[in-house]
């Protein structure tokens, strides 16, 4: 086997994998390898020159080991395009484009890394790096002082992970396995949905919160404070979520393999370097910034253009172009009755957005100075307390078959169709309903 080959390791060395990191693996980088390819490096194992062979045999296994990699020509398209003043539109739709295959390379290179730091910090490593272009996009909006835009991003990408994702893998799984039934382990999903109720109780007070009062301009600062305080305890249950999955629960997060599938797992070995790994990594994580600096300037000029409110692109499109790499991976493990990875992507992924990358935005926008808080408005917080409600009935009995994706997918189609029709411009005030009573005299009285 081409992979197998010693030059292609920096240190000469070709390292096995042991029992323990191959069943380490956590379902997020499962997922991504369903859409990598087997790099053929005959030609590029005849050059003569070891320092040209390392780099043309790292570029091969890097740039052309996805399926994706169609879509690598939209990177540079998109940085033409901004450099010589290109429609903003076809800017914005170049990077998106150009996001979907770092992303699953970023995966691909944390897993490769994975293999020379073990599976606990190799973990830790895909924890930080697996939403890294949703929080890179936050970032620079918070930067850009479009606070909505950070907002929608990221309840787009909880809701597409616990709906579209999760809602697809079900039915294609159902339909694929009609005479079988599908069964996963119901550990995971517990967990993951308890700390999703604690987001939503934390995304719920300080809408409540604000109501509660006579006086919205009352309570602006009780309620950012109220926000920074739930986001430092968000940020606590994800540590404590990391020790519980990285190192005393971990049987609970495995992504085990069928037995038939063993003896190729078993073969596996990294195909690029620590150091050239992580080179990539830090290269590729500096284009994610770069396309989504482009991403946040032009989106306000796309919605414009195709007459879709900036709501829809960003909580609709966003998420579903920017992670399709990782939802298609989810979805072809569904196929093979493969539950337990498909949940461990929908509902980790979902988890990891709420509980980490929406209060660490919270806590960068204060150190920024920019005021954020976790009132997601009345129509975006409701919509994401019935998905997790919609979810955790979903998953309460261990089981799965085709109606219940179906259904999870019907209200994603409803919830877009929502924000579609919605066309409320940004920075207004959505929560502008008056909660009380009016009497004939004009007189409102609050509860």
């Amino acid at each position: 086997m081409a992979s197998t080959e010693p030059w292609l390791m920096e240190n000469g060395i070709v390292k096995v994998l042991s029992k323990e990191i191959r069943h380490g693996r956590t379902a997020h980088n499962m997922s991504s390898s369903s859409l990598r390819k087997k790099s053929d490096l005959t030609l590029v194992s005849k050059i003569r020159f070891p320092c040209l062979r390392r780099c043309l045999a790292n570029i091969q296994e890097v740039i052309l080991g996805t399926k994706l990699s169609v879509l690598f020509p939209a990177i540079p398209l998109a940085i033409i395009g901004q450099c010589f003043g290109f429609a903003e539109p076809w800017v914005f739709a170049l990077s998106l484009l150009g996001l979907t295959p770092l992303a699953e390379r970023v995966s691909f290179l944390t897993e490769q890394i994975a293999f020379y730091t073990g599976p606990t910090v190799g973990g830790l490593l895909n924890a930080t790096c697996g939403n890294a272009t949703e929080l890179i996009i936050a970032i620079f909006a918070l930067y850009g002082r479009k606070i909505d835009v950070v907002k929608y991003s990221l309840l787009g990408s909880i809701l597409s992970n616990l709906l579209l994702v999760l809602g697809t893998s079900l039915f294609c799984g159902g339909i694929a396995n009609l005479r079988k039934e599908q069964k996963y382990d119901r550990k995971q999903a517990d967990v993951n949905s308890l700390l999703l109720l604690l987001a939503l109780l934390c995304h719920m007070l300080p809408l409540l919160f604000k109501y509660a009062a006579a006086s919205s301009d009352i309570t602006a600062k009780a309620t950012l404070q109220l926000s920074r305080a739930s986001s430092i305890v968000m940020l606590i249950g994800y540590f404590a979520y990391l020790v519980f999955q990285l190192w005393t629960h971990r049987e609970f997060f495995e992504a085990q393999e069928d037995s038939e599938d063993d003896d190729d797992v078993t073969e596996e070995t990294p195909v690029i370097g620590f150091w050239s790994g992580f080179a990539w990594l830090v290269g590729m994580t500096a284009i994610i910034a770069l396309l989504s600096e482009f991403v946040v300037g032009t989106i306000e000029d796309a919605s414009n253009s195709w007459g879709i409110s900036v709501s829809f692109i960003s909580i609709i499109l966003l998420p579903i172009v920017g992670n399709a790499a990782e939802h298609a991976g989810a979805i072809i493990f569904a196929f093979k009755n493969k539950l337990d990875i498909s949940l461990g992507v929908a509902l980790g992924s979902a988890t990891q957005i709420a509980v980490f990358v929406v209060p660490l935005c919270v806590i960068i926008s204060w150190i920024m100075g920019i005021t954020m808080d976790l009132n997601f408005n009345l129509l975006e917080t409701g919509s994401l307390a019935l998905a997790i409600i919609a979810t955790a009935f979903t998953l309460q009995d261990g089981t799965s078959h085709y109606m219940k994706g179906f259904v999870l997918l019907l209200c994603y189609f409803v919830i877009g169709a929502c924000f579609f029709v919605s066309n409320r411009p940004l920075d207004s005030d959505p929560n502008g309903v008056k909660m009380g009573l009016q009497s004939s005299t004009g007189t409102v009285f609050r509860a």
